[in-house]
């Protein structure tokens, strides 16, 4: 790590016996405390967010280690995570690690210690961004063919060997190392270091993320050409947009300076601008200007080092210990790329490695490492940017509530790339059900030309009539999407339960109607609604104009002839006025809607009826309930005891709005 001067190896010497920390370690293990001190130590820092190290502490306790480490970690798993991490020659980290783990200095390491020593590799590379789906199969094959004589362990100079002429054990993080992926190439593909052929019929080689450079397993240890840039080192180079050429097979591609053909691997591509040029052909060319996306790239030169004097927050610390700082660039709005990997299968996993090569892997966040919070605190002093969130409605949600806490200088407006299925809030947003697997630069274009529109939130409060009756926890305090109680919410907990009790069994089941929703009232804005003397089985809040996936529960409206114009700033309950009101996301009002029972709500799905029963439309609703019914929250249900709840306006959040889509087959609503 260049943010550090010290060497791990030195640091453990202030745990073992004798050491100035050594009352922090017990035999092989060190304590929470311990684990900070060494952070600090490490990292040379005099504070180190409390949070973050209890995290980190956790991680490395749920290691696969012994009963005997529930209080603590074990200290060379520590050491040899951040070892593999550390900036040094190859030779040096193998002995170091294989020192580390041969604990009882036999000079030979068996297969538990090997596979220790895998173990943090994988974690080293999970937190560089790897693609780790079939890494560790890949690393024991490689640990195995490390063992020459066959004999089950592994000498000191068979494991230096082997970690030598191997895939690419010895991860670094400096800016310019490759993020590297196991790939299947479905034809003739060469290797950019050694420039043989590819072969196999498995996955032949290895693929850089964020630049496409090519490498066969072997060849990723031979000095490979580095990476492309992702931030610039000096102030001087802010603002000198240069291109970044990396080799590429760029076989029958045209170079775009003499037209001619470039034969294999005899030409470069530009990370940025994606201009294919000859070796020949570099010289003397016009500054880059990131091509057709432009607008959306946050490139290298306006991102740039400062020192921790200069920023003393250590908000935007990188892996490699950079603390950087980002430069707007005129008349562009960088798009700030949130994706979560686990929605849609694996979905998210590969849009996540599309952007970070379409786009400056730095402006692409994956949600599992730290949440919304770090690329937003990255891009606080941004005006002038756009954000897109890839996953479900929860993910959406996730990061409104993020913004919402994030004190930033502007609502930055955000588009929705939907992953999975339901997708209500896509849906209304015109990005569609669910992706496709199109290509992500079509899309990026569909959030050029798209329009800002505000979306109302809504704070949501429960009150149990009794504090001491034990009920589900509350999903959610806020409402992006709807709020139902009774029929529907019935069905998805009863999903819900079954598929935690039984993960891998059917999704499907027959669900019982439950009874009649029982309410004392319903109170819209002061006006008293009772509910008991209709046969309905659930009511539903409506923010938007789709549930479960499409369903418009309130439906069309058409305006009625002579019918005069309606007053909107109060309550709605006149069952002629409510049929000529339309939803609007915007207006800062809720629609309230009865359900029957499961089959009218099938039957609105499939289009057999139109809508549910209005009810009515108001800025503020208070719900009474007299027994424990479900209810759900945007698709999260739960079981909730008599209750109070009070559902009033919280904020509008920016929005974009795809345009009006042509019949491509780009999306499709259902």
């Amino acid at each position: 790590m260049e943010y550090s001067t010290l060497r791990v190896k030195d640091v453990i010497k202030d745990f073992h016996p004798g050491g100035r920390l050594a009352q922090h370690s017990s035999g092989e293990c060190m304590d929470a405390a311990g684990f900070g001190l060494f952070l600090k130590t490490y990292l040379e820092v005099d504070d180190f967010p409390a949070d973050f190290c209890q995290r980190l502490f956790r991680y490395f306790q749920n290691t696969e280690q012994d009963g005997n480490t529930k209080r603590g970690v074990f200290l060379r798993d520590v050491s040899c995570y951040f070892s593999v991490l550390e900036e040094g020659q190859p030779r040096e980290k193998l002995e170091f690690t294989f020192k580390l783990y041969d604990k009882d200095c036999n000079g030979l390491l068996d297969s538990s210690e090997v596979d220790r020593i895998i173990t943090q590799m994988m974690r080293a590379a999970d937190y560089l961004g790897w693609d780790v789906t079939e890494l560790r199969p890949v690393l024991k094959d490689m640990m195995t063919a490390i063992d020459v004589d066959d004999s089950g362990t592994v000498t000191l100079e068979e494991w230096v060997k082997g970690g030598m002429n191997n895939a690419p054990l010895l991860m670094t993080e400096r800016d310019g190392q490759h993020i590297w992926r196991m790939k299947h190439f479905n034809k003739p593909t060469y290797c950019s270091v050694c420039q043989g052929m590819l072969l196999g019929l498995g996955k032949q080689g290895l693929c850089c993320n964020c630049c496409k450079y090519i490498v066969h397993n072997q060849c990723a240890n031979k000095n490979p050409e580095p990476c492309a840039r992702t931030f610039v080192k000096s102030k001087k180079e802010i603002g000198v947009a240069a291109h970044d050429w990396i080799r590429a097979d760029c076989n029958s591609t045209k170079c775009q300076v003499c037209h001619k053909k470039i034969k294999t691997l005899a030409g470069r591509h530009c990370v940025w601008c994606q201009e294919m040029r000859h070796d020949e052909c570099l010289s003397g060319l016009p500054s880059c200007d990131c091509g057709p996306l432009r607008d959306h790239i946050l490139p290298p030169w306006a991102i740039y080092s400062v020192s921790k004097e200069e920023d003393t927050s250590l908000l935007n610390v990188t892996p490699d210990g950079h603390i950087l700082q980002i430069v707007p660039v005129a008349d562009t709005h960088p798009l700030l790329v949130f994706v979560n990997p686990k929605s849609g299968g694996k979905q998210g996993e590969r849009v996540l490695r599309k952007f970070q090569y379409l786009l400056n892997p730095r402006q692409v966040y994956n949600l599992s490492n730290g949440g919304p919070a770090p690329g937003l605190q990255f891009f606080h002093n941004m005006r002038e940017y756009r954000i897109l969130v890839c996953g479900g409605d929860g993910t959406v949600g996730w990061l409104l509530d993020a913004i919402d806490k994030a004190d930033l200088q502007v609502n930055p407006p955000v588009a929705v790339l939907p992953l999975g299925t339901g997708n209500d809030l896509a849906r209304c947003l015109r990005w569609g059900g669910g992706y496709e697997g199109s290509d992500l630069r079509e899309i990026l274009k569909e959030i050029e030309g798209s329009e800002t529109v505000p979306l109302d939130r809504w704070s949501i409060q429960v009150i149990p009539e009794d504090p001491q009756e034990a009920g589900d926890p509350v999903p959610y305090e806020i409402i992006n999407n709807y709020f139902s109680i009774g029929v529907d919410a019935s069905i998805a907990h009863r999903f819900h339960s079954m598929r935690e009790k039984h993960p891998q069994s059917l999704a499907f089941s027959i669900v019982h109607k439950p009874n009649n929703l029982l309410l004392c009232f319903h109170q819209c804005g002061g006006k008293h609604l009772d509910l008991s003397s209709m046969s309905l089985e659930g009511i539903a809040v409506l923010n938007i104009p789709s549930m479960h996936g499409g369903s418009n529960l309130w439906g069309e409206s058409k305006k009625a002839d002579g019918m005069p114009d309606m007053e909107r700033s109060g309550v709605i309950t006149d069952p002629e006025f409510l049929k000529a009101i339309s939803q609007d996301i915007s207006d800062k009002r809720l629609e309230i809607v009865g359900l029957e029972g499961a089959i009218e709500m099938g039957q609105i799905y499939t289009g057999l009826k139109s809508a549910g029963k209005r009810l009515g439309q108001t800025s503020q609703i208070t719900i009474r309930t007299t027994k424990a019914l479900p209810m759900q929250i945007d698709g999260e249900p739960w079981m909730q005891p008599p209750c109070t709840i009070h559902i009033n306006h919280k904020n509008q959040a920016n929005m974009l709005m795809a345009a009006p889509t042509k019949l491509s087959g780009f999306f499709h609503l259902k």
